[in-house]
């Protein structure tokens, strides 16, 4: 995992999906945090248009197919197992680069397709290092990584 993650923070681009524009959900908390590093994210939602995070609007995209640069692209997904078994689908058909299975987005059936379909580029679960209690979560791992650590301690 933590080679997964270093690779993770080398894209350009980042996508957070089910991001939203309520403060108390985990999509808004993830994309602000991405806003925060100063790193170029796009929400992504089918059930809107825009998402408002820090009283600004974002437009989002509703589908990894629409990312236009997907090549380039980590996705963190923060969305029910139900909807992450399509999202990955459509996420390596789109040909994202690396993907982040935020704690409550996956089953076991849904980490093992990302680790197969994404070999060395998925994050998830408690395996390899994390420090947080409920699983990899870029809120509490993501730093650390995307500084390049090598042994991934601050």
């Amino acid at each position: 995992m933590q080679s997964a993650a270093r690779l993770f923070f080398t894209s350009t681009h980042y996508s957070v999906a089910g991001a939203s524009s309520v403060p108390s959900k985990f999509g808004h908390r993830i994309f602000a945090w991405y806003l925060s590093q100063n790193l170029p994210a796009i929400p992504l939602n089918p059930t809107c248009s825009s998402i408002t995070v820090r009283r600004n609007e974002f437009e989002t995209v509703a589908s990894p197919s629409l990312l236009k640069d997907p090549k380039n692209t980590s996705l963190s997904v923060v969305t029910p197992p139900s909807v992450t078994a399509k999202l990955l689908r459509e996420a390596k058909s789109a040909g994202v680069k690396a993907v982040w299975l935020q704690p409550g987005s996956f089953g076991q059936e849904e980490m093992q397709y990302a680790r197969k379909a994404f070999p060395g580029a998925a994050i998830g679960g408690f395996d390899d290092g994390t420090v947080g209690g409920e699983g990899w979560c870029v809120l509490v791992d993501g730093e650390t990584y995307m500084s390049g650590n090598k042994d991934g301690k601050l």
